[in-house]
């Protein structure tokens, strides 16, 4: 059987909490031997707290039992799938000796910190690129490693914000929201870091040189808001937020069904679709409407379109809708919450779920491989590491060191399995 894409390339992972877990996941989903490190000081916030808490108790009650709740936290087993865990502590000159052994055979670093970070524990880009002169370094800063602002920390809502998403998102007339559901910033500049590595490997292999990428968060996600920047540098116009309108098409929403908490989404593009519309509803009276017969009309008198258009699908389940709709060419799709999704038929015929056993978290179906290779399927080769997990195996079976040599990192607290009491933690 063929090995995976990137099957021999090996990524020292020092980022936590979304986008960079997500940038080295991706790579590790496609066979890159991924080495996630975190200190016991200092582990992933995403892991969770170290101790179960009383907020935590009344959040999660089936964790009152748990001792090490940081194992199982779903948002950070998801984008460490597939990776190896260690701990080490970057501050002390054995953890700072034992990682420069790990450069030295890596291919990649990559870190999501203030530019400061790296630069104070004195492991930035020009220590390592005399260790190892074919590095690939990838840092994602959320505002890059220059400029005035390059210290400035911030996490995904943020970003949302600075980069103009969150000034469009929200209702017309109503103020912007912080986030709509998801920091669009975490994932997109984790799919931006790891198509800028792939790239640098790319030029590696036909120079033999690495390189440092500098990748700032902020300014990946602004190119996925340019379109309204160019309205105002070309118009002069600042666009504003549009809730489900289209600045095209009409009728163009999200719209209630029967029972509680379920929408459909319906796009109208054209005339002709509008035609195909009023026959899948039977020609309603109000369909005749002069108000309706044109794009340039509909649009205008879009709120008493959309309430005739709600008081029809309120009668039908969301996925009837989109039954009765899309045999006739009209676009139209349930509002899916994680239930439906992880049920949906199709979604499951195309086999999107697979069921990982992790050894603390239990078994459950997670989202597997986002891209399917008909010569090199990927699949969820392991669980996230637990706190650790793989000390001796990257410690003594990568760089050799002798079972002495490991317990005195132990005994130092330099590695272990266990967080130190005081370490908080983010989001579980």
């Amino acid at each position: 059987m063929p090995g995976l894409p990137l099957e021999g390339l090996r990524v020292l992972d020092l980022s936590m909490w979304f986008a960079g877990p997500m940038g080295s996941r991706l790579l590790a989903d496609m066979g890159a031997e991924v080495i996630k490190i975190e200190s016991l000081g200092h582990i992933d916030p995403w892991r969770g707290p170290a101790r179960v808490t009383p907020i935590l108790i009344e959040r999660m009650p089936e964790l009152a039992s748990v001792e090490k709740p940081y194992n199982r936290s779903a948002g950070f087993n998801l984008q460490n799938r597939n990776k190896y865990g260690i701990t080490l502590d970057l501050r002390t000159g054995r953890g700072k000796e034992v990682f420069r052994k790990l450069v030295e055979i890596s291919d990649v670093v990559l870190e999501n910190y203030s530019p400061r970070v790296m630069e104070s524990l004195d492991i930035d880009y020009p220590v390592l690129t005399e260790i190892n002169p074919r590095l690939i370094m990838m840092s994602l800063p959320a505002l890059g490693r220059t400029g005035p602002d390059r210290d400035h920390i911030a996490f995904g809502q943020t970003i949302d914000c600075m980069s103009g998403m969150a000034y469009l998102t929200g209702y017309p007339g109503e103020e912007p929201m912080l986030q709509s559901g998801l920091s669009y910033g975490d994932p997109l500049s984790g799919m931006n870091a790891a198509f800028a590595v792939l790239s640098a490997l790319h030029y590696r292999r036909r120079t033999g040189r690495g390189m440092h990428i500098d990748l700032s968060q902020v300014e990946g996600l602004i190119s996925f808001n340019a379109d309204s920047v160019m309205d105002y540098t070309m118009n002069g116009r600042v666009r504003e937020r549009m809730g489900n309108r289209h600045p095209s098409m009409a009728p163009h929403g999200c719209y209630r069904c029967r029972g509680e908490d379920s929408w459909v989404v319906i796009a109208v593009s054209s005339d002709a679709v509008w035609e195909r519309f009023c026959q899948a509803l039977e020609q309603p009276p109000w369909t005749g409407d002069t108000r309706f017969s044109d794009l340039s009309s509909r649009y205008r008198h879009q709120d008493e379109l959309d309430r005739l258009i709600e008081d029809w699908t309120v009668q039908h389940d969301h996925y009837d809708v989109m039954r009765i709709l899309q045999p006739a060419d009209v676009p139209a799709g349930p509002v899916l919450n994680a239930r439906e999704l992880t049920e949906e038929p199709h979604l499951n015929e195309r086999g999107i779920f697979e069921t990982v056993t992790h050894p603390e978290a239990g078994t459950h179906p997670y989202v597997g491989m986002y891209a399917r290779f008909s010569r090199t399927p990927g699949s969820i080769r392991m669980p996230a590491p637990c706190l650790g997990e793989h000390n001796r195996y990257v410690f003594g079976g990568i760089l050799g060191m002798s079972e002495e040599e490991i317990t005195e990192l132990e005994e130092l607290g330099i590695i272990g399995t266990e967080a130190l009491p005081e370490q908080q933690g983010g989001m579980f």
